[in-house]
């Protein structure tokens, strides 16, 4: 029996803007208004530029969302009333603003993205100069700032004043080094693969990319306007693209999420693929190979326990760390291990990238498809047998340490006891929204069912509506 394996949510500090992946937050509400994005451009690159002899240089990269424009504008604003360069690189994925602040020599890059969310959300994420999000503990610094005076004291003038360019050929730079992520040896010639965008920023990468290496590629949701991002489309939305493999014989659907950090596969017979399958398959093909460092790999606390039971009996070893990709990435650096993701389809591979990636992921996928020369539908059914889980999420008007709801936490030891070895419990705060999650794995579903659901009635109990705030 595990019995939470990892923190549910990392320490929080004083942290009151940034959550488990940026700011986010309805665009022109706070905290996604152009007066906080101007500001926060400042602290960036008075962050950036400290102790630097020359202007800081950022690079800052969108998705397809209507408010990206203002968001951008603001923040470019803001770096360059600060006196540093913009490298403006226009909607492309999140990945890929990792792979161009390196690549381009920046002290940092800054996403535009509110991921999976709809359109009338936004966010802001930020990336260090090795193409890594920022730890915490430099979030919370930016957030000190951002409340602080230091930054009306830095107001450089004339020749100091910074200037922002655009990068036109950023789109093409990604597309090359992803294409270097997939095996010399190998091309796509007469794969067919259905590619859903999500209306999001990979609409144009996506297609060239498999393209280029051969594919005969059907794309949907590469049309964006602006409002139309993740709706009905993509890595949460995947039944379109289901039925376009099915009614082209694709042999893939790759379904990316609106700034295509994160995808979910359909096989050949139109089954989906989510990321706890997709790293058994990977990780099980390294573990044979022997090229998992320590043979281990990491995935969060909601990746399902048939992953940890199949990468087990392949001789290596899954380590659990909290929920968020950011946490996945910590843990993999600061071990040195090379592979880890989660379950809603980040997928990290250090090897190629500092971020999850859905279209190196999905390359990856193909490698594994022709080097075995099976389809993706016997692959994953036979990788891992999948335990049954059960999440259910309630709202609740208070948010109180899970050790201080005394009737939930009883109820979760009575049914951590009687699962035993054979599932597992996780109880959890959203890191990006007010809702308990409670989790159950085990044998049988509808017994997890009702343990869920008492669970649910109990913190409901511990905390009731007209709890005071």
């Amino acid at each position: 029996m595990i019995r939470n394996p990892a923190p549910s949510t990392p320490p929080s500090g004083m942290r009151e803007l940034f959550g488990t992946d940026g700011i986010r937050g309805v665009a022109n509400e706070h905290p996604m208004t152009p007066e906080l994005a101007l500001r926060l451009g400042r602290a960036i690159a008075f962050v950036a530029g400290r102790g630097k002899h020359r202007r800081c240089r950022v690079v800052i990269g969108k998705d397809t969302r209507l408010s990206g424009y203002m968001l951008e504008t603001a923040l470019a604003s803001g770096i360059c009333a600060m006196g540093g360069n913009v490298m403006l690189s226009g909607p492309i994925p999140t990945p890929a603003v990792a792979h161009l602040t390196v690549s381009m020599r920046a002290d940092a890059g800054v996403v535009i993205s509110a991921s999976h969310n709809p359109f009338r959300d936004n966010g802001i994420k930020i990336f260090g100069p090795d193409g890594f999000k920022l730890p915490d503990e430099q979030e919370l610094e930016i957030e000190r700032l951002l409340r602080s005076k230091d930054l009306d004291r830095h107001n450089p003038t004339g020749s100091g004043i910074g200037s922002a360019i655009r990068v036109d050929d950023a789109k093409g730079r990604y597309v090359v080094y992803t294409k270097q992520t997939f095996p010399k040896d190998l091309t796509l010639d007469g794969v067919k693969i259905v590619i859903d965008a999500a209306h999001g920023a990979a609409y144009k990468v996506a297609p060239a990319v498999f393209s280029e290496l051969g594919a005969d590629v059907v794309t949907i949701g590469c049309r964006p306007n602006g409002k139309n991002i993740n709706r009905e489309f993509g890595a949460l939305y995947p039944q379109k693209a289901q039925q376009e493999v099915i009614d082209h014989c694709a042999q893939i659907g790759i379904t990316l999420d609106g700034d295509a950090d994160r995808v979910i596969l359909i096989d050949d017979a139109g089954n989906l693929v989510d990321g706890d399958q997709i790293m058994a398959l990977y990780a099980t093909q390294q573990l044979g190979l022997d090229l998992l460092p320590k043979r281990s790999m990491v995935a969060t606390v909601m990746s399902n326990l048939g992953l940890e039971r199949a990468v087990e009996a392949a001789g290596g070893k899954l380590v659990r760390s909290a929920v968020g990709d950011r946490y996945v990435v910590e843990e993999m650096r600061r071990e040195g291990y090379t592979f880890g993701g989660e379950q809603s389809g980040h997928l990290i591979f250090l090897d190629h990238a500092s971020t999850g990636d859905g279209i190196v992921a999905a390359l990856q996928v193909l490698a594994i498809m022709l080097r075995k020369g099976r389809p993706l539908s016997e692959l994953a059914a036979k990788v891992m047998q999948r335990v049954p889980q059960i999440l259910k999420n309630v709202t609740l008007p208070e948010r109180r340490p899970i050790d201080q709801m005394p009737l939930l936490r009883k109820a979760m030891t009575r049914v951590e006891s009687e699962l035993g070895r054979n599932g597992r419990v996780l109880v959890r705060w959203s890191g990006t929204e007010p809702k308990l999650r409670v989790m159950v794995e085990g044998p049988d579903e509808s017994l997890i069912a009702s343990y869920a659901a008492d669970m649910v009635e109990q913190a409901q109990r511990d905390i009731p509506a007209d709890s005071p705030t």
